[in-house]
């Protein structure tokens, strides 16, 4: 499999690590890196093509390219992979909350057959909700709730002490896509909830900070015509950045495998 990788921050870097530890590493891998950071990543991967553009990167012909480079990674490089064709797994799926990026990428994907594929990353449920919206979602309801320190960095520092908080706060409620757009560091799950289901402005979302939990934790509640589940996932954050899950390296690297696998589930 040739591999097409973009961003190589933590959680590239783990993710190739989950791959060659389960025997699955690509036989060749090509890395789409910011210009200035080439070489950087040059040295950490000698046995990958480093490139900076993405018509460099079509050019090398991956088989899948995955994105774990942020919200802009995905509105620069994404279109133009689809556009040629390229299937393109993502992480940064709160992304999509910006409507007019999301009709871009589904133009690009009509017009030249790639594939969009969105991770279910750090949030559990994700193949029911999918499967019970054509029977008629009633309302989804989705819950972050996270260590204080995991907010660092957000809009939640204005309005909390994070540092000092000893109870609770619910400091959002809103819809997915106002979460998508004002937490894009801490709301893909939101918005990967808000796709497999009610969309972006049907899906009611809640952000806490809580003193009382030392994992990232994420409450799915949905009622629909064929049925109702209530989910509760619970996900280490990643070393040294702990607004993002552990579970999201994991997701993406099964989108890797299955690609490699015989059976898939």
């Amino acid at each position: 499999m040739h591999l097409g990788l973009i961003g190589y921050g933590a959680i590239g870097q783990m993710l190739q690590e989950v791959l060659e530890r389960e025997g699955m590493a690509p036989a060749r891998l090509t890395l789409l890196a910011r210009a200035g950071s080439v070489a950087r990543v040059r040295d950490a991967l000698p046995q990958a093509r480093v490139v900076d553009t993405v018509a460099a990167l079509v050019a090398e012909g991956p088989d899948l390219v995955v994105e774990c480079a942020g919200h802009g990674a995905v509105r620069d490089h994404v279109p133009g992979l689809l556009g040629a064709g390229v299937e393109c797994v993502i992480a940064s799926i709160g992304a999509l909350a910006d409507a007019g990026l999301e009709a871009e990428l589904q133009r690009a994907a009509q017009a030249g057959g790639g594939r969009l594929v969105l991770s279910a990353g750090a949030v559990g449920g994700i193949d029911l909700l999918a499967a019970l919206a054509p029977s008629g979602i009633e309302t989804v309801r989705y819950t972050g709730r996270k260590p204080p320190r995991a907010w660092a960095g957000s809009p939640a520092e204005a309005v909390l002490d994070l540092h000092n908080l000893t109870a609770l706060a619910t400091f959002f409620t809103g819809t997915a896509r106002e979460a998508a757009r004002d937490y894009p560091k801490n709301a893909n799950v939101a918005a990967t909830v808000a796709l497999a289901g009610a969309g972006f402005d049907r899906t009611e979302v809640a952000l806490v900070a809580d003193p009382g939990v030392t994992l990232n934790t994420h409450e799915v509640s949905v009622r629909a015509g064929a049925g109702a589940f209530d989910i509760r996932i619970e996900g280490r954050g990643a070393p040294g950045n702990p607004r993002t899950s552990v579970a999201t390296v994991y997701a993406l690297a099964r989108e890797v495998m299955n690609r490699q696998r015989a059976r898939v589930i």
